[in-house]
């Protein structure tokens, strides 16, 4: 079953966070992931983020598989300080 990386994200230093979209990418298409959306969004409830991700995975073993990989550690560790980050997982129905 689809399951969806939800990401939302203020960006705090835009090369250092670009360094990690560059490398982050890759890992995603790696692991059969499909970018939905990406970028500002409509805040109607709760806090405020500035850009806003939706991923798609083939499932969620998929999603915690790339989650959990060393590219995608490698790529985490580029958009350290660089933005805040929440992102949730959610299985697709």
């Amino acid at each position: 079953m689809t399951a969806y990386w939800i990401a939302h994200v203020t960006v705090t230093e835009p090369e250092a966070y670009a360094r990690y979209q560059a490398a982050a990418q890759g890992v995603f298409a790696a692991h059969g992931a499909q970018i939905l959306a990406r970028g500002a969004g409509e805040t109607m409830e709760g806090a405020a983020f500035a850009r806003h991700v939706v991923i798609a995975f083939p499932s969620m073993a998929a999603a915690h598989a790339c989650y959990a990989s060393a590219q995608y550690a490698a790529a985490r560790a580029l958009r350290a300080g660089a933005a805040e980050v929440q992102i949730t997982f959610v299985e697709g129905v």
